[in-house]
């Protein structure tokens, strides 16, 4: 009996010890995933939702995603103004529906981590909006916290690609993209993910692409395997894992 008691620990201790990363928190671990149209082409369950559940625990994950192709940020960021400070009549119906999905898929869960993890700008710099960019990245990302009720909420900011770097059809291109930098320097928390060369290639219909608006097929399995590597960085700060 003693020895059989002492294989059971032993097998207890074991299995403690081969657990995914956060299961011994007892809380799971939400990835928000909104954007535009890089965002709306990236599908999670190719490389991203795969990823993170390896890592850690299928059943430890939930993953969000809300996207809407040619969007300005105002429709997410509701205190959202113009470089000339005007405020439109509308603004964050995009983070309402995103929010919308968000609450029920955690209604009664223990979170361990949020990542919120972002795909956009390319409307804001064809509107010549960049100066108010990066202030309007960190105020959705306020804004997100303050919902949730966290001060612990990671960011990954996806970094708009080559598209544009003379400037000459989104006179703010290498504005925004410089402004996403910035931010995700601006805290621990935050990180950024390069899609330089994401748009070359051929696109979902097998159509060739050059410095393409948007990414080729294999890029945006490539997005989601990056997101997911920068998103896990990020929770390994969080959580203390080395």
């Amino acid at each position: 009996m003693k020895s059989l008691r002492f294989l059971t620990i032993a097998f207890a201790a074991m299995f403690s010890l081969l657990q995914p990363a956060g299961a011994a928190k007892g809380g799971k671990h939400l990835f928000i995933l909104s954007g535009q149209s890089n965002m709306q082409g990236h599908r999670p369950d190719e490389a991203f939702t795969p990823a993170v559940k390896a890592a850690l625990g299928k059943d430890n994950v939930i993953v969000v995603q809300d996207a809407l192709g040619g969007q300005p940020i105002q429709r997410w960021w509701k205190a959202w103004k113009s470089p000339e400070g005007e405020k439109p009549e509308s603004t964050g119906d995009l983070y309402d529906r995103l929010m919308g999905k968000v609450r029920p898929e955690i209604k009664g869960q223990k979170l361990a981590t949020v990542t919120f993890i972002w795909m956009q700008g390319e409307r804001d710099a064809k509107m010549r909006w960049g100066k108010v960019y990066g202030a309007s990245l960190k105020g959705l990302h306020r804004q997100l916290s303050k919902d949730l009720g966290r001060e612990d909420v990671n960011f990954v900011i996806g970094r708009l690609s080559d598209f544009d770097m003379k400037n000459s059809r989104y006179p703010h291109w290498t504005m925004v993209r410089e402004e996403q930098v910035k931010v995700a320097k601006s805290s621990k928390r935050f990180s950024w993910v390069n899609t330089d060369d994401l748009n070359d290639g051929l696109n979902r219909r097998g159509k060739k692409i050059e410095n393409d608006l948007h990414y080729s097929a294999e890029g945006y399995k490539t997005l989601g395997k990056r997101f997911a590597d920068s998103a896990l960085k990020l929770i390994k700060i969080k959580t203390g894992k080395k």
